[in-house]
């Protein structure tokens, strides 16, 4: 198991709920990720044999994505957003000081990915 970071524990230890965690949670549960994702794994990058840098997780870009869909954030607003806020980020599957946090041209590339494909519709 992970170990959480301070922020996150302070995160877990607040009290009231936001809208944004409640919608969060609530999209967590009824948007069909797994089916999403196989519609879109036949076309997102694999790891190759020469090394490289991997991929990020395609369930991490994925909410990335749905949360520029969301929140209407622009590639360099939903970066920014991973780093400031918690509910964000952790919607997101990632974890300060844990993870990298996917850049604007990773997101970037993601969306392009997924409109080359046709797969925003």
């Amino acid at each position: 198991m992970d170990q959480l970071s301070f922020a996150s524990l302070g995160y877990a230890a607040k009290k009231k709920r936001t809208k944004r965690d409640v919608f969060l949670a609530e999209m967590a549960v009824v948007v069909p990720w797994v089916a999403l994702e196989a519609l879109i794994e036949p076309h997102y990058p694999k790891a190759g044999p020469s090394g490289g840098r991997r991929p990020f997780p395609l369930a991490v870009m994925l909410r990335i994505y749905c949360l520029q869909q969301w929140y209407n954030l622009s590639d360099p607003g939903a970066e920014e957003v991973l780093y400031d806020i918690c509910s964000m980020r952790t919607f997101a599957g990632l974890e300060l000081g844990r993870d990298t946090i996917p850049d604007e041209t990773t997101i970037l590339n993601f969306r392009h990915l997924l409109e080359r494909h046709e797969l925003t519709k």
